[in-house]
């Protein structure tokens, strides 16, 4: 009898460590942080529509941080040339946070966005406003905006509103933006993409050849992409309404170039001429 139990006491003791060694590892605690980066090489930058490099190509680029509360921050880059509004500046600087939340399909976003554009000198946007030509400008362009975005399975509006000087132009404050897209995934890695959005001008209108007239506008624009093990390519055709005929001298006709002094380059296009855009992007 003692044999047997002894037999018996030293299987068990035996035993259970094997049956410990074949036990699952309880799996890691998810991370409540995420961080991700993008950049993106573009034929041309389109912002709201409006030409930012001239119909030169844009490398752009950029890190978002997100905490499982629903809270991010992030930083956005790209190059732009001068003569879209940045004498003297060559880079656009993009600083914003906010808040995302869900209720099952219905997405809600909000958040404040700072765009900043270093070594541009903002003074001679001075007298630019018909309505206000004593207003001056000053310091660096730069554009502060809250926003406010909705978001159903695959459409989103977004309404965007400055609390600055829109891009440093006298006296623009409460200038805002309406944005409405559409993103649909078609399998097997394609999609397509559609947006129209309208800028609302407050209070500010330019002088052209035959009198004053507000810079508000609409954009539009239609794409398809294809996912490529990671690389997202697109193709997407661009256009507006905005006022850009040269022979006018209207507001969205934009110089190759643009200097703190106020001297503008020898080439002017009208910047809100439909156009097609190429495109490669990678989010990691």
């Amino acid at each position: 009898m003692k044999k047997s139990l002894l037999a018996v006491a030293l299987a068990t003791a035996f035993a259970l460590p094997a049956q410990a060694a074949d036990a699952p590892a309880a799996p890691e605690a998810k991370s409540p942080h995420t961080l991700t980066g993008n950049v993106g090489l573009f034929s041309s930058y389109r912002f709201r529509g409006i030409d930012q490099t001239y119909g030169r190509p844009a490398l752009q680029g950029g890190i978002d941080y997100s905490h499982e509360s629903g809270i991010y921050l992030g930083n956005w880059n790209s190059n732009v040339n001068s003569g879209a509004g940045f004498p003297s500046g060559n880079l656009e600087m993009d600083f914003y946070g906010g808040y995302k939340t869900s209720f099952g399909d219905v997405g809600i976003d909000v958040g404040i966005l700072h765009y900043y554009y270093p070594g541009t000198n903002a003074r001679t946007l001075s007298g630019s406003n018909h309505k206000h030509t004593s207003s001056r400008s000053s310091g660096s362009v730069n554009n502060t905006e809250v926003y406010v975005g909705a978001s159903w399975k695959f459409l989103s509006l977004k309404y965007s509103y400055a609390l600055s000087d829109y891009f440093d132009l006298p006296d623009s404050d409460g200038t805002s933006y309406l944005d409405l897209s559409a993103s649909y995934d078609l399998g097997n890695g394609w999609g397509i993409n559609g947006h129209v959005g309208h800028l609302f001008a407050n209070d500010y209108s330019y002088q052209f050849t035959t009198g004053s007239r507000s810079i508000s506008y609409t954009d539009w624009k239609i794409g398809v992409t294809k996912d490529v093990n990671g690389w997202l390519f697109g193709l997407s055709y661009i256009d507006t309404n905005a006022n850009g005929s040269c022979n006018k001298a209207e507001f969205y006709c934009f110089f190759n170039s643009w200097a703190d002094d106020g001297d503008l380059g020898s080439k002017s296009k009208d910047a809100g001429r439909g156009t097609a855009v190429l495109s490669v992007t990678k989010t990691f």
